[in-house]
């Protein structure tokens, strides 16, 4: 059985938090977008929709909190499907979705795995993406405003150097979709997309190379492309049908961008030598920002050898995680543009901690430990100088929050509970101690929602959720104004 891969890797995990739990008994304001988004062709067809209105359940009403609408967004005959989580944002401010879900049809490469088919759903109607020419399966990562989608498609060709499959970068647009090429290797990932249509992602070239299989996220121990490479990866900036090689810092070998905002502004991370460092393998690993014009700025590190942007606000601020001195242990941090210096957020009291995603409004998201006696976490949010611990529920001892937006409304997942694994998706306000999100649906499901992965500026989240029979399927959880019953008329 070939190793998992990126995808695949964290498909897995959503999996085994919502299988554990079988065991259990029971944006940008409007008024400040740039001139390239309202230029985008597809801006006029995407106007944001009403919420629904709904008489209040009193009898699990909580007081202060939304409620919301579970959408189940189904499959294509398979067990799953799933949202990518983290670095992805796959719901748009006018919620438009869009994730990956099962076919019947086993992969032929992994019998473990089954076909997967991309998928976005508009207008309340879950639709299949179309597939590129000799496409076995397709995972989008990232949506503009416009509906615009992007993402990785894994081939039916094997690439003869690794015996692995062949993948291209894909744009979903107008119905149509549309390969985006390489940079003459086998291998190629879009990542994201902003409300241009610019398109960043990573792909391979021709010249061999050593470290690129291991070119992997700090801390996590996943390759960034999705099968293992032959030769260097860089990252790329693909515009108008021209893709644009990024290249890498110093004499590094490998790149790959993740992120890209309404500027036009570019974060990733990239080798900048090409010596292996005696604790992580590989060569120093920091995390970049790009401008045109300006090329490739190092962001530094907190001391150590590795590095990871996590997330690239529309004000150009980067989130990520940073080695510290000796590579024993990691800190979340905060770049901005106009200070060009890395700033460590600290932790909860612990010894790493991670910021995973920045709003417009400079909130940052992550997770911290909380203890240098013990490696269990806690969901943060970090405003101003100040980390908020947002605490666990019930028995579970660790929580992320993966996402929030410009009104601090924050999402995330909980994890090492007594079922032995993962707990329920939260939700939280204003710094305030994180909710179990079970506890505020509206009446009508038997799913349990068992993960948060994005919540955008309507309050809109995208999530994963378990079936009585323990599939998981990827869920949109839509907040729901409420009006008062009216009075009875005697």
């Amino acid at each position: 059985m070939r190793t998992k891969t990126l995808r695949r890797t964290l498909v897995l995990a959503v999996l085994a938090n919502a299988i554990s739990l079988l065991t259990l008994a029971v944006a940008y304001p409007a008024s400040a977008q740039r001139s390239s988004t309202r230029n985008n062709p597809l801006f006029q067809s995407y106007a944001a929709s009403k919420l629904p209105q709904v008489t209040p359940d009193n009898s699990t009403q909580q007081p202060g909190l939304p409620r919301f609408k579970l959408i189940d967004l189904g499959t294509f005959g398979g067990p799953n499907s799933y949202f990518a989580v983290p670095l992805s944002r796959l719901l748009s401010s006018t919620g438009t979705a869009a994730g990956t879900a099962d076919t019947p049809m086993a992969d032929p490469f992994d019998p473990d795995c089954f076909v997967t088919y991309a998928f976005q759903r508009l207008n309340g109607v879950v639709t299949q993406l179309p597939a590129l020419p000799d496409s076995l399966s397709s995972f989008p990562f990232w949506i503009n405003d416009f509906g615009q989608i992007v993402g990785p498609s894994e081939k039916n060709v094997l690439d003869p150097q690794t015996g692995y499959p062949t993948t291209d970068s894909v744009l979903w647009t107008n119905g149509q979709a549309i390969n985006l090429g390489g940079l003459g290797g086998n291998a190629s990932l879009a990542a994201a997309v902003n409300n241009a249509g610019m398109v960043v992602g990573a792909a391979s070239n021709t010249i061999p190379d050593s470290y690129s299989t291991n070119f992997a996220v700090c801390g996590y121990g996943f390759p960034y492309m999705e099968f293992p490479t032959a030769t260097q990866i860089h990252a790329y900036v693909w515009q108008n049908g021209v893709m644009q090689d990024l290249g890498t810092l110093g004499t590094g070998t490998d790149s790959a961008a993740g992120f890209v905002n309404d500027a036009g502004q570019v974060a990733g991370q990239t080798y900048i030598d090409n010596i292996p460092n005696p604790v992580t393998g590989v060569p120093t690993l920091d995390p970049f920002f790009w401008e045109s014009g300006k090329g490739m700025t190092d962001l530094g590190s907190l001391g150590g050898t590795c590095g990871t942007a996590w997330w690239l606000n529309n004000r150009g601020q980067v989130v990520g995680q940073s080695n510290l001195r000796g590579n024993g242990s990691f800190h979340p941090f905060l770049w901005d543009p106009n200070q060009g210096v890395m700033q460590d957020l600290g932790t909860l009291g612990g010894n790493t901690g991670i910021a995973f995603a920045i709003s417009d409004s400079s909130l940052v998201v992550g997770r911290a430990d909380y203890s240098h006696q013990s490696t269990n976490h806690h969901a943060f949010l970090w405003r101003t100088g100040v980390m908020t611990d947002l605490g666990v529920l019930g028995d579970c001892v660790n929580s992320t929050a993966y996402s929030v937006n410009r009104y601090e409304q924050i999402v995330g997942y909980t994890g090492k509970c007594s079922n032995g694994g993962g707990g329920p998706g939260f939700y939280s306000e204003h710094g305030q101690p994180i909710v179990d999100l079970n506890t505020l649906l509206l009446p009508g499901t038997d799913i349990q929602v068992v993960g948060a992965a994005y919540i955008n500026d309507r309050g809109e989240i995208a999530g994963s959720g378990m079936l009585p029979n323990g599939d998981v399927h990827a869920i949109v959880l839509i907040p729901v104004r409420e009006v008062a019953v009216p009075p009875t008329p005697f």
